[in-house]
């Protein structure tokens, strides 16, 4: 017997819809309230998928709408295929970040590179051009060999496709830690560029116009992906290969450059555009008809298909990439498909918008399908979940940290993957293809010029989740913070963030106050820098066998440089210039490199952080900038001030030398809202009237190859060349 044989009776009977996720309050909802019927099997499915947290948020729209999304420069927050934001010249920027995080341990070459070509679509659905692609990545310690494997294949796969597709990939962050064993995660942003004129959005109406499906043609692969990253996992992989789509960067390619031709050109044609995603047709067709409050009728004979007897379960929920969906005017269907004709794509008429409300299919002459579209899209129930603080949070136990011997520490922190140079990673990505990269991976921020202006952009992606995990809601206001830092130290102003909250499974009461706290964090940090939360996605069930992950919420942030006179980037330029660093030193060990190395354990209060400190401090800095009184600037993080003391060394094989009023272990303590400044001798008297009690001078820049610095209890007298062979070398080591 087919599936789609199998009877609607025999589906409620057998409870086949608990397999595709859908509970039994879930599938009563359906069928005694919204349908009054029990649906078939392709209604079923087409529930299930477009019902799973990935495609409705069912778990999280209550918390998530605590986030802040306003701001003078939001042009279009969440909702669409991405944010949008005024940047001014009647320009915007387009971004937004995806997870393909359980694809990517299933199948990671082709669950990596089908996350970047997903978010490269969901950019230009907008009306943008992608300029530039980044990417938040953790696994577990690379003492496991799987990690390794997993490692390798991800970054191929990311490198695979962005260099194909020629969007280069600009930026990033990558962290180890044994909670992502068995789950790691796979975040990637993109950011884009338009015209405020060509906005577009994903809007099915006007009765009688055209559906027209665009692109590759619809095989069985990934199926249903979308209930499939809204489960836990567990060990048994291969049953879960058929949910990972295979991606084609050369099809994408001209898929880019078509629907923009289409946009830029034939606005008088088109009503709507929007990426075929996370349950492919359905999901695209459900959600643009349900925004117009219209309904749609799709012959699914008419849909490309590569693949013989495709049941319509299949062809509604397969995932194959490289698909659009356009809203056609009626009678400008030709020309339309005349342009992607040009581009030797597929571009077919499959259906129309109509006024009944319907969602209807057919194939062979039958109607496989007959249901309300708001139901698939609106009606959706919304869950609130019991929210439990975690009793870790409140048995604190006082960290004893003691560093007998800063140069052993000092080396061994360089050589910490999560601290390592990621030079080995990012030099299998093209960064500078579209030859507009400024910054290149290796800084605080990387640094895309908007072309015949003397603008650019700055984008980062950052997360510390250990912090998430001993305080979710200061933590989040950190996530914000030094994503931001790293924005303000390149010389750009911090304008709107996107997110991917990467956490456990929901029902699990403490899980979900990680989440539930995260976002208030986040919110806070936001208004406070005024950053809004413009686009972003939900990854919940990030666990294996019960386990779940570090909280992660992975922020995206972008800023604007608007003169490129301001362009800052970590690395000392000038021997005898002055070092400064910016804002106190604390006892901060909670969540540290510094703890993980020492005691091999994440635990304690995270302590003296204040928003209001981070303000002030980040907006001196950003005023020394403008005022070109820097030479450079580096956001201190992970390993503290000698970390990135070290790091402004490297790049130009500049030493250092210099006092500190620290102990040997308050040089790797991670108290937040510091940086490391450089500036020549002649702006001296300008920065410290600037700055006043806020920056304190520590030492200078040498042109030898040493590094020397004075503690109060100890000292560091050592080769710059030996630190810089320790950062530099370590990460490709433990890849062998």
């Amino acid at each position: 017997m087919s599936n789609a044989e199998i009877s609607p009776q025999e589906i409620k009977d057998r409870k086949i819809y608990q397999e595709w996720g859908l509970t039994d309050y879930e599938y009563n909802l359906i069928s005694q309230k919204l349908l009054q019927r029990l649906p078939n099997y392709t209604e079923t499915g087409l529930y299930s998928g477009m019902w799973s947290e990935h495609c409705s948020y069912k778990n999280s729209k209550e918390v998530l709408k605590k986030f802040w999304t306003d701001g003078s420069r939001v042009l279009q927050g969440p909702g669409e295929g991405a944010g949008v934001l005024d940047i001014g010249d009647n320009q915007a920027v387009v971004f937004k970040a995806e997870s393909h995080n359980h694809p990517s341990f299933v199948e990671p070459f082709e669950g990596a590179a089908t996350g970047v070509g997903g978010i490269i679509r969901d950019i230009f659905s907008m009306g943008a051009k992608p300029i530039a692609s980044l990417d938040s990545l953790r696994f577990g310690e690379l003492s496991n060999p799987k990690n390794k494997y997993l490692l390798e294949k991800v970054v191929s796969g990311i490198a695979h496709y962005g260099n194909c597709i020629g969007v280069p990939t600009v930026g990033g962050e990558i962290a180890f830690d044994e909670s992502y064993d068995g789950n790691p995660l796979v975040n990637v942003m993109c950011v884009g560029l338009m015209n405020q004129d060509n906005l577009e959005s994903g809007l099915a109406q006007g009765n009688g116009n055209s559906i027209i499906y665009v692109g590759a043609k619809t095989g069985r692969d990934g199926i249903n992906g979308a209930t499939f990253a809204s489960s836990q996992f567990s060990n048994d992989e291969d049953a879960d290969r058929s949910a990972v789509q295979v991606g084609d960067p050369f099809m994408e390619k001209l898929l880019v450059d078509a629907c923009l031709e289409i946009i830029n050109g034939h606005s008088n044609a088109l009503v709507g555009i929007q990426d075929m995603g996370a349950c492919g047709i359905v999901s695209s067709s459900a959600e643009m008809a349900s925004k117009a409050n219209s309904g749609i009728h799709i012959n699914l004979d008419l849909v490309p298909q590569r693949e013989p007897e495709m049941t319509p379960y299949e062809i509604m929920l397969s995932e194959s990439q490289e698909r659009m969906l356009l809203c056609v005017k009626k009678g400008k269907e030709q020309e339309v498909i005349d342009v992607f004709k040009k581009y030797n794509l597929d571009a077919v008429t499959i259906g129309n918008v109509s006024d009944d409300g319907q969602y209807v299919l057919t194939q062979k002459g039958k109607k496989v399908c007959d249901i309300p579209t708001k139901t698939l899209v609106d009606d959706v129930p919304r869950y609130h979940h019991e929210s439990k603080r975690p009793a870790r949070l409140d048995n604190i136990t006082k960290n004893e940290i003691t560093v007998k011997d800063p140069t052993d520490t000092m080396l061994k922190l360089l050589s910490a993957p999560t601290i390592a140079s990621k030079h080995s990673i990012y030099r299998q990505y093209d960064t500078r293809v579209q030859a507009n990269t400024a910054v290149a991976p290796g800084s605080d921020a990387a640094i895309v010029r908007i072309r015949h202006t003397n603008k650019s952009l700055a984008m980062t992606t950052d997360c510390n989740a250990r912090y998430i995990y001993l305080d979710p809601y200061v933590g989040g206001q950190i996530a914000i913070s030094e994503a931001a830092r790293n924005i303000v130290a390149s010389g750009a102003t911090p304008i709107g963030i996107t997110d991917c909250l990467n956490f456990g499974n929901p029902d699990n009461a403490e899980s979900f106050y990680e989440l539930d706290q995260s976002i208030q964090g986040i919110s806070e940090a936001c208004k406070m820098f005024d950053t809004p939360v413009i686009s972003g996605n939900v990854s919940l069930y990030n666990e294996t066998d019960n386990k779940a992950i570090y909280p992660t919420p992975m922020i995206g942030m972008v800023g604007l440089v608007e003169d490129n006179n301001h362009i800052t980037t970590q690395a000392f330029k000038h021997s005898d210039d002055l070092v400064y660093v910016v804002g106190n030193t604390y006892d901060d060990y909670s969540g540290s490199e510094l703890q993980k190395l020492l005691n091999q354990k994440i635990e304690g209060k995270i302590e003296h952080f204040n928003l209001d400190v981070e303000s002030k401090n980040q907006k001196l800095v950003h005023q020394a900038i403008i005022k070109g009184l820097v030479s450079s600037a580096h956001d201190i993080s992970e390993g503290g001030l000698g970390i990135a003391l070290a790091e402004s060394c490297f790049e130009n094989n500049l030493g250092f030398a210099g006092m500190l009023s620290l102990n040997a272990s308050q040089l790797f303590s991670e108290t937040q809202s510091r940086f490391v400044i450089s500036i020549s001798a002649d702006n001296q008297n300008a920065f410290e009237e600037l700055m006043g009690s806020n920056a304190k001078f520590i030492g200078k820049v040498t042109d030898d190859d040493s590094f020397n610095l004075k503690l109060l209890d100890n000292q560091i007298n050592t080769k710059l060349s030996v630190l810089k062979s320790a950062w530099e070398d370590s990460l490709e080591c433990l890849m062998k």
